[in-house]
Order: C-alpha cells, then sequence, then structure tokens
C-alpha cells in the first residue's frame, strides 16, 4: 500500500485548502482511511477519518464545520477539504489507512503517507 499526500501549504488565516492523499496498491474498500496532524512537540492526533465501503465520517472537535473528509472510488483518493483555518490547525498533516473500520488512535493505522505541511498564519 502507498499513500501519497498533497496540496499543503501557506494560507492567511480564514482561507481554504484541500489536501488529497492518492492510495494505491490494493483494493481499499474494506479500509478506513484518516487524516492526522502533528504539530511541533505535540503528539499525532486524529483530524477526520472515513470507511471507504460506506463513506461514513469522524471529525475531531476541533474541526467539525470547517473540515470536508470525501473519497473519490475512481480515482483512489482522499481529501480533505479545510475551510475557515486558523493558525492553530499549522501542522504537518499525515494520511492514513487502516484495514477495517475507523477509529482514532493513529497507533491502529497500518500505512502512513509522507507528511504535507499546512501553515496558516494570522
Amino acid at each position: 500500500v502507498q499513500l501519497q499526500a498533497s496540496g499543503g501549504g501557506l494560507v492567511q488565516a480564514g482561507g481554504s485548502l484541500r489536501l488529497s492523499c492518492a492510495a494505491s496498491g490494493r483494493t481499499f474498500s474494506g479500509y478506513a482511511m484518516g487524516w492526522f496532524r502533528q504539530a511541533p512537540g505535540k503528539e499525532r492526533d486524529v483530524v477526520a477519518a472515513i470507511n471507504w465501503s460506506d463513506g461514513s465520517t469522524y471529525y475531531a472537535d476541533s474541526v467539525k464545520g470547517r473540515f470536508t473528509i470525501s473519497r473519490d472510488n475512481a480515482k483512489n483518493t482522499v481529501y480533505l477539504q479545510m475551510n475557515s483555518l486558523k493558525p492553530e490547525d499549522t501542522a504537518v498533516y499525515y494520511c492514513a489507512a487502516r484495514l477495517g473500520r475507523w477509529v482514532a488512535a493513529a497507533n491502529w493505522y497500518d500505512y502512513w503517507g509522507q507528511g504535507t505541511q499546512v501553515t496558516v498564519s494570522s
């Protein structure tokens, strides 16, 4: 399984970014995909997750109403649309995959993409 994350960058507070995670190497219908983020000196925390089969989602409280996770089955790609960005959203964002339904804990995910930096200026 290979995961390729992209779409990070520098944006002003209130702006938007869309992260993409292109997945390859197998069929992902039985998998869950998650977006995590890690700021300097902090733990890697879940931002959002989605079950590939039925599209059910989870969001951390800090991003509810601002971020949207979605998937494109034809492209084997998961997206994270981030709106109304805040400086505290600044972190390296990672996508991850696990066999089964989504869970919030990072250590339950088996496959990880490289991180993409998101920086939100005030």
